[in-house]
């Protein structure tokens, strides 16, 4: 599994795997769960994770988590990816429920992160139609009146899974500085003045549109403080890059296994195509990357764990960047070596490359990732 595990995380991250071939190993049971790869979440499937006590991997005990690390979710989103396991609410989920965690009030925390160990699925709305990098640009606006009730209209895109969440961490402007007046909200998905459309995607129903339309919160909706959703945005940026970055991790390794074990099969001229040269460097160029991926995301997952108050903008994009980039690779290449039958469903390498070639869009793109690395050395 890699250096540095304890012998309790090598074993959970085996009964994970054990968990995913078990209950999705073969493609018939992955169609059943996906309605045929166009879900990526499957709730029956998470609520047999929840019972495990799974979902609940990096959350406090007192809200039914199991207490574990930033390191064990990686392992377990590693492991699910790897698995194929239709889990995909939990990325989302994790990262949002960790604001939750740091900023939210107690009865917030005890609504939601108690929900989540129990398999709610959650989801941070942040991006628009014209504000997706730029965060500053958000427009979609909270106005509080007299009585302290909030009134929200705006509209939010590319937001994945909220057609399945059961509340949605809102990003909201609050004031005119571009900075300074941002703020996060507490918004139950059922609200009314809420409406959720389905994007189509190249991998089926993933992401949507949020439109609210005169949405009215209490005051205590608010989810830290008022004006301070940047600073509060940039203070989770570890976790969802590192999650981020273990999701595309698993995936990577698994589109590897998956061409390897093609082209040890596959026949040309007499002969296995994996032992002709070219593809043999192919094969050990990827290996070779996608265990420095992995070393790198759980070195940083670690050094997160040991000093959890600290910012890791440059470690955090770097693993971001680099299992997303690999992630992408491994599919791209993986197509090219299994030929037409890469672009085939009857195999499982077309779905790796819709679900990695997103990943360097999404969570901030690799372009961003390079930038923020490249500013942490005065540039």
């Amino acid at each position: 599994m890699g250096s540095r595990l304890t012998e309790e995380q090598a074993a959970f991250a085996a009964a994970v795997r054990d968990f995913a071939k078990r209950e999705c190993g073969t493609r018939e049971q992955r169609d059943v769960l996906t309605g045929g790869g166009r879900e990526a979440h499957n709730p029956e499937l998470c609520g047999r994770l929840a019972g495990l006590g799974w979902l609940g991997v990096c959350l406090p005990e007192e809200y039914g988590g199991s207490g574990g690390g930033l390191a064990d979710a990686c392992l377990f989103l590693e492991e699910t990816s790897y698995g194929m396991a239709p889990c995909g609410g939990f990325v989302t989920t994790v990262i949002t429920a960790k604001a939750y965690e740091r900023f939210g009030t107690e009865r917030q925390r005890q609504e939601v992160l108690s929900g989540a160990t129990r398999g709610d699925v959650l989801a941070i709305a942040m991006s628009e139609p014209g504000a997706g990098s730029d965060v500053g640009a958000l427009r979609c606006r909270a106005r509080q009146e007299g009585n302290g009730t909030w009134v929200i209209d705006g509209q939010k895109t590319w937001i994945s899974n909220a057609h399945c969440a059961k509340s949605i961490l809102l990003v909201a402007r609050t004031g005119e500085d571009k900075q300074g007046g941002l703020t996060m909200f507490h918004l139950p998905a059922d609200t009314p003045g809420v409406e959720v459309r389905g994007i189509e995607t190249m991998r089926g129903r993933e992401v949507n549109d949020v439109f609210l339309t005169g949405v009215r919160l209490p005051a205590d909706a608010v989810v830290g403080q008022v004006g301070n959703g940047w600073r509060q945005l940039m203070a989770g940026l570890n976790y969802e890059r590192l999650f981020l970055a273990a999701n595309m991790l698993g995936l990577a390794r698994r589109a590897f296994d998956d061409v390897v074990a093609y082209v040890r099969e596959r026949e040309q001229f007499g002969r296995p195509v994996g032992s002709f040269q070219a593809l043999r460097h192919r094969v050990a160029d990827l290996a070779t990357e996608i265990e420095c991926s992995r070393l790198l995301v759980r070195e940083v997952a670690l050094d997160c764990d040991a000093l959890p108050d600290e910012l890791f903008p440059r470690e955090a994009s770097m693993a971001k960047l680099k299992a997303t980039e690999i992630a992408k690779r491994t599919a791209l290449e993986g197509m090219q070596m299994m030929g037409g039958y890469g672009y085939t469903t009857e195999f499982d390498m077309e779905r790796h490359l819709r679900a990695a070639v997103v990943s360097t869009v999404y969570g901030g793109t690799s372009e961003i990732q390079r930038d923020v690395i490249g500013k942490t050395y005065g540039l």
